[in-house]
């Protein structure tokens, strides 16, 4: 009986090694699909809480994150509308390296997009697809059509991301999905020939006002640049791109000084539909800074850069005070006519009444388009827990991410080389011996053993 016993444990144990090998040789074999770059997430934007785009994004993500860092030269981030209209969305520069685990590119107008390696300025659809390509060959693409194999479309009530699951190479629609950014992860390097690698005379000039939409004559429309570097600036070789044209720009502009460009060959979109990118370029064509005028503008505004805040992230608004060529001013609201105050629901020039001597209790404002008091609405914002942060875009708390080699989490790397065949190849061998072995050792009770059995079932 004991011996019986031990064959059967001796299968078991037989059946588990080979279920662990047809285990590796499977997430050998899934690993071995996925390309050494990769399309890891993707998230077409939804509206909420007024805002649109919010977490729009593309992440591209690489196998071997630990390796030497890989060329991105000649590949291209390609986007396919349901109508079968295609567009190159990103195109790499020729010296452009990805150096960690991933890349994040983001829409230019989205809420996020200043936690981006690189932006886009068009927004992709709910149903569509895009492509990772190189020299005009596919490396991955990704498809959301429900049809022809692709995988479900997007659905504005129910917000999610469609990430990659590296253990099937299945994508899989993921609710709460943070994608990964770190600015380290994505470089240019600078070439020293043919000028590369030389301190730029456009360095320290940035945007700084923007107005489009023009009461009477595009002749208004002006973009105003600023010189943050202590001495005077020559513009010659710089260059406005607008739109994939460039237009150049020249003159000097004094230290800390201000200098309102006027278009001539081209016009601003006066309300774009979503938002609308301008650069300065150098004379090696990289880009000094970038600048998007979003949906909303109004007659008589422009979108001004008003300040820094606390994380110095800029702080662009609407003002009704343009100050082409001189420091900007922040007005909120229109200036009224004499026998009119703002309305501040509608922003409109409203006739003063003697309802405007109405006093309204505490906790309460005066609407002056309909006379009444209404309640003063108060913040709507969360108080978080330790460990979480407030997002104001989305009205949710947000866990807090570090990533400093102490609380990293690691995750399983399934990459395997060609050696590692070698060893389950001798792994297969000796449960394979090992199985001869065990039935030569133990054949006559094995014979006895199916003679018993074979009685009984007869």
């Amino acid at each position: 009986m004991k011996k019986i016993i031990r064959i059967i444990c001796l299968f078991i144990l037989i059946a588990f090694a080979t279920f662990l090998f047809l285990q590796k040789v499977h997430a050998v074999t899934i690993n071995e699909k996925i390309p050494e770059i990769y399309i890891k997430a993707v998230n077409p934007g939804y509206t909420e809480d007024g805002k649109s785009n919010v977490g729009e994004m593309i992440e591209i993500a690489r196998k071997n994150p630990d390796a030497l860092p890989i060329s991105l030269a000649g590949a291209t981030v390609g986007y396919t509308n349901s109508s079968g209209n295609s567009v190159v969305l990103y195109e790499f520069p020729e010296n452009s390296w990805m150096s960690g685990e991933s890349i994040l590119l983001r829409l230019a107008s989205s809420p996020e997009s200043e936690l981006a390696n690189i932006s886009y300025s068009k927004t992709i659809a709910f149903k569509a697809s895009i492509s990772l390509m190189r020299n005009e060959e596919i490396i991955d693409s990704l498809c959301w059509t429900s049809k022809d194999g692709c995988y479900k479309e997007f659905k504005s009530a129910n917000p999610t991301s469609l990430v990659r699951n590296l253990e099937t190479n299945e994508f899989e629609h993921l609710i709460n999905y943070e994608p990964i950014y770190h600015e380290a992860n994505y470089y240019v390097e600078e070439k020293e020939e043919d000028g590369y690698g030389k301190t730029s005379q456009c360095k320290g000039l940035v945007f700084t006002e923007v107005l489009s939409y023009y009461e009477t004559l595009k002749s208004e429309q002006f973009i105003e640049l600023h010189n943050t570097n202590s001495e005077q600036l020559l513009m010659n070789g710089c260059k406005i791109k607008y739109k994939n044209k460039t237009y150049d720009l020249n003159g000097i502009i004094k230290p800390d000084g201000y200098f309102a460009y006027y278009p001539i060959d081209f016009s601003l979109t006066k309300n774009p539909n979503n938002s609308n990118t301008i650069e300065i370029i150098d004379a090696n064509g990289d880009v000094i800074d970038k600048m998007s005028y979003p949906n909303g503008q109004r007659k008589a505004t422009s979108y001004a850069l008003i300040g820094y805040d606390g994380d110095g992230k800029e702080i662009w608004k609407t003002t009704y005070a343009p100050t082409p060529g001189e420091p900007n001013n922040y007005q909120e609201y229109k200036t009224c006519e004499s026998g009119k105050v703002i309305n501040k629901e509608t922003g409109n020039c409203v006739k003063v009444t003697s309802v405007s001597e109405r006093i309204c209790k505490e906790g309460q404002y005066l609407n002056l388009l309909t006379g009444r008091c209404k309640k003063i609405e108060t913040s709507k914002a969360k108080t978080c827990k330790e460990g979480y942060y407030y997002n104001p875009n989305t009205n949710r708390c947000r866990k807090i991410k570090e990533n400093n080699g102490a609380n990293y989490d690691l995750k399983p790397e399934t990459f395997e080389e060609k050696s590692s065949f070698i060893a389950i190849y001798a792994i297969l061998g000796v449960i394979l011996v090992g199985a001869i072995y065990i039935i030569y050792e133990f054949r006559h009770q094995i014979a006895k053993l199916f003679r018993k059995v074979f009685r009984r079932s007869h």
